[in-house]
Order: structure tokens, then sequence, then C-alpha cells
């Protein structure tokens, strides 16, 4: 299966979330990126104690800061799509490239001010249009997004 799309996570806090995520990454063949200060561990030992059978299915990179994930999408010339809810723009507006990321934030912060501006024209969100909460959780809105790229792409 040829790639498709990559999922970065910020500095991800809340393990299941991390664990769920890596599981639609296995599903659907897409690589997953930890970038900066992890909120939990992920060696062989911890990995097995979670029940992630399926973590060595997937393809896991780790950068150590925001700037070097930066720099290996540059490298792979792909746009990396911020996702938050501060955006105006919807997620639907997105115009997918294969190899492009779908970057997410920490769970109980997001992304930080420095990062969506300067990805300003990349910045997308999820409506919510009940108004009852501000946002998904994180690997309920890694799917919806992830999903809706590989329809555009490929008819998923």
């Amino acid at each position: 299966m040829p790639m498709l799309l990559h999922v970065a996570l910020w500095e991800p806090e809340i393990p299941p979330n991390t664990g769920n995520i890596a599981r639609l990454c296995a599903a659907t063949g897409c690589p997953l990126h930890l970038i900066g200060r992890l909120g939990f561990r992920i060696d062989d030992s911890a990995v097995r104690r979670a029940g992630l059978d399926y973590w060595n299915d997937v393809e896991i990179h780790q950068h150590a800061a925001l700037a070097e994930f930066q720099q290996w999408m540059r490298e792979r010339d792909g746009t990396i799509h911020c996702l938050t809810s501060h955006a105006e723009k919807h997620y639907t507006k997105i115009l997918y490239r294969t190899g492009d990321a779908l970057l997410f934030g920490a769970e109980t912060r997001g992304l930080p001010t420095e990062i969506m501006q300067g990805q300003r024209e990349h910045c997308y969100t999820i409506p919510m249009p009940a108004g009852k909460v501000r946002c998904l959780n994180l690997s309920t809105a890694a799917g919806v997004v992830l999903y809706d790229g590989l329809r555009q792409l490929h008819g998923w």
C-alpha cells in the first residue's frame, strides 16, 4: 500500500488517545509522528503492558521538536495541516496531496499559538454546531479528519 497521509501528534499527554491513533494508523497504513515531550513511555514493556498488540504494525517516527518534524516534511515536499479549535476554516476545505501531514496538539493545551501563526493558511477546525463542547477527543478528531483525507485522495 502506498504511503497516504501522515498523522502527527505534538506532545500527546494521554496514552489511550495515542494508542487509539496508533490503531487508526495501523488500519490505514499511515505513519504516526510523535513530536516533542510525551506524557508517557513508549518503550517495549510499556507498550506490551498497555496491550497495544498492533504497535509494531505502525510506522512510528519520533521528533525531538516541531522544527525537526517541519524539516522532515520539507525534505519530502509535504504540507502540514494544523487542526485546532481556534481556526475558522473547516477541515473539509483541506486540499490534500499524498504525503501531507495532519498535526494535532496536546489534549489539554492544543497547538501553541506560535505554531498556528507560522502555519496560518494551513489551520483548520472541526465545526461544533451545537456549541456545547469546544472540541472532540483527540483520537476522534484524528479519525474524522484522516478518513476525510483518505476519501478525498483515494475514494475511501
